[in-house]
């Protein structure tokens, strides 16, 4: 199992921070580097929703000689179903690879889209340079299995993989056979993992406060009584519970 760390570069979704080691109090949240050093984990994988973080992560990640994977979850939506927005992440496997990552964020969020297309990938595509994933959530398959979209994406330029987890959500068990079947009718491959967006499972209140914080209707439709959040059933996206599962001793 691979942990797939987010930062609060992605704003909103994560209280983790890419500060460097060392440097917490009780006042600020935990840093992705105080973990992997704590734990001695030597790579670190970051998905998050704008290379904002990079030049950060890169930096700290070279000084505490930690091996770096990055990539850049981005909404998509299908041609034929004009509803079925869903994200996919784009990871980069060398410094050419970074260059096209940021070619692909900026013709992706232009004045007149914000969303990535698969044309857009497809010409800017290097098999040498990146790497498409699949995320368990919000992925197309989600989509077309809770929403009733018709999301059939042109994978032909590549060959993706698909991320499994399980984080004790109601659809988790529901979308896991839908994944391998797909996986399996056309041949690609799984990844399982573990979305981190938090240390302790008991800072998920935290993360909701920051989450309610960042949204414009704080106070209003959304609460720390009634946050109203979509998928916020489990406290399982820790690194505590990835611990737990992996049965690892970092």
């Amino acid at each position: 199992m691979i942990p797939i760390f987010k930062s609060h570069y992605s704003i909103g979704k994560s209280i983790l921070t890419l500060n460097p080691a060392g440097n917490k109090d009780s006042s600020q949240s935990d840093s992705i580097f105080d973990i992997l050093i704590d734990n001695k984990i030597d790579t670190l994988v970051l998905v998050d929703d704008s290379p904002t973080g990079f030049l950060q992560a890169r930096k700290y990640c070279s000084e505490y000689n930690i091996n770096f994977i990055f990539g850049l979850r981005l909404p998509f939506l299908c041609e034929q179903d004009e509803d079925s927005l869903h994200k996919n992440i784009v990871f980069s496997k060398s410094s050419n690879g970074c260059k096209i990552l940021n070619e692909i964020y900026s013709q992706s969020f232009s004045i007149e889209s914000k969303h990535c297309s698969y044309e857009i990938l497809k010409g800017l595509w290097s098999k040498d340079d990146l790497m498409l994933a699949v995320p368990f959530y919000d992925s197309f398959l989600y989509q077309n299995t809770f929403s009733f979209s018709n999301c059939v994406p042109d994978f032909s330029f590549c060959d993706p993989v698909f991320m499994i987890e399980n984080n004790n959500l109601p659809t988790d068990n529901l979308m896991i056979p839908v994944i391998e079947k797909y996986c399996s009718d056309f041949n690609y491959s799984t990844l399982s993992c573990q979305t981190i967006l938090y240390k302790n499972t008991g800072d998920v209140e935290a993360l909701q406060t920051y989450k309610c914080i960042c949204n414009r209707n704080f106070g209003k439709s959304r609460t720390l009584d009634k946050p109203n959040f979509h998928n916020f059933g489990s406290n399982e996206f820790s690194f505590e519970s990835f611990l737990s599962k992996s049965k690892s001793k970092y």
